[in-house]
Order: structure tokens, then sequence, then C-alpha cells
């Protein structure tokens, strides 16, 4: 497993070709899973922070505004009641994992 954190995402010339350099092939050319699960333990997020998140909003065009050739979305909560037999093959196919800051408690959990 490869890991690239960030504070507030690729930000830079050196972090985007770190990410690059990772993913072995450019943005464009990669499907990414966003991972939201985070934001909801925290006080200061909630459905509209989670939206931009996803849909690329201005504060996330650092991460999930990249241009990815896909973009879908991960709830961890959600796991439980679909089985794995439909959630593995989305995280196998995805070539990355956006997983975006709150809560690191209520994501451990």
């Amino acid at each position: 497993m490869k890991l690239l954190l960030t504070s507030g995402g690729v930000t830079n010339t050196s972090i985007h070709d770190a990410l690059v350099d990772l993913l072995g092939k450019p943005i464009a050319e990669c499907h990414a899973l966003c991972i939201p699960t985070a934001q909801w333990g925290h006080p200061m997020c909630g459905p509209t922070t989670v939206r931009d998140f996803i849909a690329a909003g201005t504060e996330f065009r650092y991460l999930s505004g990249l241009g990815w050739a896909s973009l879908g979305v991960l709830e961890l909560t959600a796991l439980p009641t679909i089985g794995a037999g439909r959630w593995v093959p989305w995280l196998q196919e995805a070539d990355v994992l956006l997983v975006d800051g709150g809560d690191a408690t209520y994501l451990c959990h």
C-alpha cells in the first residue's frame, strides 16, 4: 500500500509529481473513490462540505477536482449493510482513494 498524506490536497508541483509517480499514470487516466466518512464526525463539517468534496467544489479543487477519469463515492458507514461482494470490487477497480479530513477518531471507528 502506498500513501500520500497531505494537508489541503495536491497544492504544489512536488506533491502533484509525487501523486503521479505513485499512480504510475496520469491523473486523467485514473479512477478515484471519494471517502467522506471522517467529515460526519467533525462539528465544522456536514452535508454541504461532503457535497463539495464529492462535486469537486472550490475548496476541493486540489483533491477531487484534479481531473480524474472518474470519481465515485464510498461511504464507509454503509459497508456493513451492503455486503463485501458489492464494495470490494469497487475498491479493486479504483486507482486511488481520496479521504478527506474531519474527525480521524470517527473515521477509525
